[in-house]
């Protein structure tokens, strides 16, 4: 992670083809297009690599969540539960549509705690998403029965986890829908964009309108297409699909070369006795883009970033202090400071988030530490990072 690192022929091939069309946008002047069509190509591709029957590229991993919410008909006043741990863009995506975030705490696998999500259903609840933090998953199966039992979508935001799996099924595939990024720094990038993924034909629809205008798309008149619903311009340009395409063709090797980056560095570390792992839920794989792991204390961790960074270990990164992912950092969000207004609904969720107790969350993210695995490290330089972390972390 990330792809950006293995640029190559692949990528400027498509790109290539998209410019001797001279058509960068993914809909209509079907006359000039001399068969090229990225988009959908990438979408048939990647729904075939996720396992599912439907995927719908968009502008951004933000624009997928929103999609994928409008999509399963999420709207103003229903309940969404996301975790305290997230980027940014959980929230924004929520607020988007009207809907309201009800964080709750996250367990030892850095994602939702199934009891907290329990916990917080009320009669507005229509949907949990789970987020597939920095490489790896939430526990999905109880979180599935808890939907089952309620009667709640189960959306996953696998956008930091795209090529783990979860009991033999891909991230993303394995709830009701899933959602992708493919930002610049994500394990396979378009530059920016995103996705939705689905096995429910009426989300699939939905989410192909939704992101252009409300356009039914039927027939090759844009001016003459209908308007079943209200949408918006969340639509991906056939050169970031192309990119997208390059990247797709070189996902098996980036995974391949993430793994090899990962295992070197967590065998160094396995039997430190002030280091202990994350913990992957039983029959997953993440996509080993992190390696995370919990130190002693809160105080031993902030020490350990600090003792990592001075030893040229770069990228390692201590959540509990960030203001892009984790609710410690976000006043904007406690504060309900909207650039206009917030419904009534939203605004009494959000200002009741500071006198809630999310200790544990803090228990979690006070001792966590990740560091990301890159793909453009040579097998000695894994090592020699390998062997500097051991060090450094023993000393503490």
């Amino acid at each position: 992670m990330p792809g950006f690192e293995l640029f190559g022929a692949a990528e400027r091939q498509h790109v290539q083809d998209v410019l001797n069309t001279g058509i960068l946008m993914r809909y209509g002047f079907d006359g000039l297009r001399d068969g090229i069509w990225k988009a959908k190509e990438f979408e048939t591709a990647f729904a075939d690599r996720m396992g599912v029957d439907h995927c719908q590229l968009v502008s951004s991993g933000t624009a997928a969540l929103t999609v994928a919410l409008a999509a399963a008909g999420i709207g103003a006043g229903d309940e969404v539960i996301m975790p305290t741990f997230t980027f940014v863009a959980s929230f924004e995506s929520i607020i988007a549509i009207g809907a309201v975030p009800v964080l709750v705490d996250i367990d030892d696998t850095l994602c939702l705690d199934p009891k907290a999500v329990e916990a917080a259903i009320t009669e507005k609840t229509k949907c949990v998403m789970p987020v597939h933090m920095c490489g790896a998953m939430a526990d999905l199966a109880p979180l599935k029965a808890i939907c089952d039992k309620h009667d709640l979508l189960l959306l996953e935001d696998a956008c930091q986890a795209i090529g783990g799996t979860y009991q033999g099924t891909a991230l993303g595939a394995y709830g009701d829908l899933g959602c992708f990024s493919f930002d610049f720094v994500k394990t396979i990038t378009c530059g920016e964009g995103g996705g939705v993924i689905t096995n429910n034909a009426d989300f699939a629809k939905r989410a192909d309108h939704y992101q252009d205008h409300g356009h039914d798309h039927i027939g090759n008149d844009r001016g003459a297409e209908g308007h079943p619903f209200l949408g918006y311009n969340y639509r991906i340009s056939e050169l970031q699909a192309a990119v997208g395409l390059g990247q797709l063709s070189q996902f098996d090797e980036i995974l391949a070369i993430q793994k090899r980056n990962f295992s070197i560095i967590a065998e160094a570390l396995k039997d430190l006795p002030n280091v202990t792992p994350r913990r992957i839920p039983e029959g997953a794989e993440g996509n080993h883009s992190f390696i995370n792991f919990f130190m002693e204390t809160e105080q031993q961790a902030a020490k350990a970033q600090k003792a990592l960074g001075e030893a040229g270990i770069d990228a390692c990164f201590y959540w509990y202090n960030n203001n892009w992912h984790y609710i410690r950092g976000w006043a904007h969000l406690k504060n309900a400071t909207g650039a206009g207004p917030l419904s009534e609904a939203i605004k009494k969720e959000l200002l009741s988030l500071e006198q809630r107790d999310f200790s544990k969350s803090d228990h979690w993210m006070g001792r966590n530490l990740s560091c990301l695995v890159k793909l453009s490290w040579t097998e000695d330089q894994v090592r020699e990072r390998a062997a500097t972390m051991r060090e450094v972390l023993s000393n503490l």
